[in-house]
């Protein structure tokens, strides 16, 4: 399984785009800004999208990709995973017809071009050698992770959350984890906008992972622009026993 990292910043400006990974060809988490630097061809190879939450940096770019691909969506619609409260959310907010069209019931209700599941915490999804589960997280607005497994490795992806048990014991329950995607948002410095808006700073990140059995390598997301070197300076002066590594647009990881 290829990782490709499209976007993983807490804001925009050059160089940042924000929340969407690639899993091999077909599978995207999250429709951030990053989203855009898929060609149209890529775009086309796109089957499943899971979404952790409504927040505007996740869900940014899914209006406009349906908009791009529609013509070939008429005749193979995507299918959008999420919680049933982000997708009322998305259908409220966005997809109302003053934002943008409801192409949940484009061209027809009938045979829309993105279908949606609703999933809860603990569901599966099985692709025939890839299981995508969801995990329920702490957030402001109803969220979920999700921990992605091959049959050779597993893999977790936090989205956006903070303190919690959820997460870490869906994770200890995974007989291996290779490979954790976690937030951390904000410096200890900001600890208390890190709380009121629920991401995590270094020692909240740090105490949370005592919670877990597993030594997965972590790979930082959603860091404020500006403040990527001290989160994770503050992050290995706090934790010792995992491998740091901060996440960039662009990466390519192989499980």
């Amino acid at each position: 399984m290829n990782i490709r990292i499209l976007g993983c910043s807490g804001g925009i400006g050059l160089g940042n785009k924000t929340t969407s990974i690639l899993l091999d060809e077909s599978v995207l988490m999250d429709c951030g800004t990053g989203l855009g630097d898929l060609s149209i061809d890529e775009m086309l190879k796109l089957e499943h999208i899971f979404i952790t939450h409504s927040h505007l940096d996740h869900i940014a770019l899914l209006p406009m990709l349906l908009d791009t691909i529609y013509d070939a969506l008429v005749e193979r619609p995507l299918t959008l995973h999420c919680k049933q409260e982000t997708y009322d959310i998305l259908v409220k907010n966005i997809f109302n017809w003053d934002i943008w069209p409801n192409f949940f019931e484009l061209p027809s209700t009938e045979t829309p071009v993105i279908v949606y599941e609703s999933m809860q915490s603990g569901d599966c999804i099985d692709f025939g050698g890839k299981v995508v589960k969801m995990v329920e997280v702490n957030h402001t607005v109803p969220a979920a992770a999700y921990v992605i497994t091959n049959g050779t490795g597993s893999i977790a992806f936090s989205g956006d959350t903070f303190t919690n048990d959820t997460f870490w014991q869906a994770l200890n329950e995974e007989p291996r984890m290779d490979m954790v995607i976690v937030e951390c948002g904000f410096t200890n410095e900001d600890e208390d906008i890190g709380r009121d808006a629920k991401h995590y700073y270094p020692n909240a990140l740090a105490e949370d992972l005592k919670k877990l059995s597993h030594r997965p390598d972590l790979y930082i997301t959603h860091l404020q622009p500006g403040k990527e070197e001290l989160i994770i300076k503050q992050l290995n002066s706090v934790i010792t026993d995992f491998k740091i590594h901060q996440l960039s647009n662009g990466d390519i990881i192989s499980l």
